[in-house]
């Protein structure tokens, strides 16, 4: 047996073995977004589908009824109320909502506690140069049922830049920031 025989066999396998590992080699059928994971490191997730909430008339009509709701709530339905403003809004403000619905579900202080927020929204201006930007003003008191945690404590002050986005049918939150 000759040495040259082994040295093409090795090469021969070598390029079978490079050919089947290149994204080229596969791009083709479902495997293709596997061997670019495999070699990039990221998994080409399809488009995330179209958002569509119920609108309203006017920008601070959709800011108004959002923040109403968002510094309304008790510890029997604040997930509710969280997941409610989730489905009627898109984008940042539905991510921030379906978040604060998850962490308040298992929130055992505020359920045992009987936390509540009480509040009117006092004030919505837009934000100077930047369209559909608005700060939204409120004037919040938290109470809790079962415990002397909020007692004597006086309504506060609260501030939010909230995002509108226009859609077919209206307006709707697009973004919510409280701030601080």
């Amino acid at each position: 047996m000759s040495r040259v025989a082994p040295a093409a066999l090795v090469a021969g396998l070598t390029g079978v073995v490079l050919a089947a590992c290149s994204p080229i080699g596969v791009a083709a059928g479902p495997s293709a977004r596997v061997a670019t994971a495999e070699t990039t490191h990221e998994y080409p997730a399809p488009a995330p589908p179209s958002e569509r909430a119920p609108g309203r008339l006017s920008a601070e009509r959709a800011i108004t009824t959002f923040a109403t709701a968002y510094i309304n709530w008790n510890a029997a339905s604040v997930t509710r109320d969280l997941e409610a403003l989730a489905l009627a809004s898109v984008g940042q403000a539905r991510s921030a909502m379906q978040l604060a619905a998850g962490g308040t579900a298992g929130d055992y202080e505020l359920h045992r506690s009987g936390i509540a927020n009480h509040g009117s929204v006092e004030a919505i201006a837009p934000l100077r140069g930047q369209p559909e930007r608005y700060v939204v003003v409120t004037r919040e008191s938290t109470s809790a049922s079962a415990s002397d945690a909020y007692q004597g404590l006086a309504p506060a002050w609260h501030i939010t830049v909230a995002t509108v986005r226009e859609q077919p049918g209206g307006w709707v939150v697009s973004g919510w920031q409280p701030e601080g």
